[in-house]
């Protein structure tokens, strides 16, 4: 049977390639780092052989203030420091994967300053979106001052906010992150990914929701940032940066377990494989919605600790209310996000 991460690795995103990013700003040049605050997630790429970053960082920002994670240490705590300082930053920074990129975008929207994101995951979705294919390239564009305007998403949960940069979901994927995650240390990620799968294979539950108004029982809910692929669950790429929409896909929970760990596949060579060999859901069993702003209502299943995840990331379910429900919201914020990238 297929594993999720391995499966994810074409990360095409669907039918096409990526299509052009969003509204072309100018942004403050930095020729040297001058201003520019680098935060660096020790353990970011680990999964994939990359070049450590420092050297190159080193010799062509040589004024930049580069900030390794110490254990237990938060991009918060990094960037709460460098901004009480004498002279705080004019650029935020950070080399690591799509949910540390997307708590450096976080902060910075809450500061009003621009986002050098240096791509260190192990996939780096919104980078590539963006047209940040390398470490190299995000410094082009810092010391040029081109970047993009990019639409992001606002999620809510229980008086909680976080800033969304392709993807919030709820069901078998944030179960199947947070069996990987334990696993990890000991076998690490690649491994633990498969076994973490065919646990899922074995384990997984549905849901009981209510969206729109309707209750449903589901594998999955996928809120994208954009629209995207037709037919596909999983929506982690984004196609766009420009597209000011939410993309929501809900797989209903009427086909089998096999089905549903399958439908969280969104690479386009593998897709063809899963359908040729009918592992797929049918069309029929995924509702599509696309809107600007929507709230899912989620009865935890008894006895477990219920996650919700977005750009990769786990967050641990708020406490339910009186009817025995929580409730996340997302929204769409239109070209907030202000990003270093090429224009060509």
């Amino acid at each position: 049977m297929p594993t999720i991460d391995p499966l994810s690795a074409d990360t095409t995103g669907g039918d096409d390639e990526v299509p052009d990013v969003a509204q072309r700003i100018e942004l403050p040049a930095s020729a040297d780092g001058s201003g520019v605050l680098i935060v660096m997630n020790k353990d970011a790429g680990t999964a994939v052989v990359r070049a450590d970053p420092r050297p190159l960082i080193a010799e062509r920002l040589p004024r930049a203030v580069l900030r390794e994670l110490e254990q237990d240490e938060t991009v918060d705590d990094a960037v709460d420091e460098a901004m009480s300082g004498e002279d705080p930053p004019r650029v935020l920074g950070v080399y690591g994967g799509d949910g540390t990129v997307a708590r450096m975008a976080h902060l910075a929207l809450e500061r009003d300053l621009p986002v050098l994101a240096l791509p260190g995951g192990t996939f780096n979705h919104f980078a590539r979106a963006a047209g940040i294919d390398s470490v190299e390239i995000a410094i082009d564009a810092l010391q040029t001052g081109t970047g993009v305007a990019a639409t992001v998403g606002e999620l809510t949960a229980g008086g909680r906010t976080s800033t969304v940069l392709n993807a919030a979901s709820i069901g078998i994927y944030p179960d199947f992150v947070a069996e990987r995650a334990r696993r990890r240390p000991r076998l690490g990620k690649w491994i633990a990914g498969i076994v973490a799968t065919w646990g899922e294979l074995r384990r997984a539950e549905a849901i009981d929701i209510v969206i729109e108004g309707k209750r449903a029982r589901v594998w999955s809910v996928f809120a994208g940032i954009g629209r995207n692929t037709p037919g596909q669950v999983a929506t982690m790429q984004r196609r766009t940066l420009s597209d000011d929409v939410l993309d929501v896909r809900v797989l209903h929970a009427r086909g089998s377990r096999a089905q549903a760990v399958a439908a969280l596949s969104f690479g386009r060579r593998t897709r063809v494989v899963l359908r040729a060999l009918r592992l797929l859901p049918p069309a029929s069993d995924i509702q599509h919605i696309t809107t600007t702003e929507i709230a899912v209502s989620v009865r935890p299943r008894a006895g477990s600790a219920t996650f919700y995840a977005h750009d990769g990331e786990l967050e641990r379910r708020p406490a339910v209310g009186p009817d025995g429900r929580y409730t996340l919201s997302c929204r769409i914020v239109p070209r907030a996000l202000r990003v270093y990238a090429p224009h060509d």
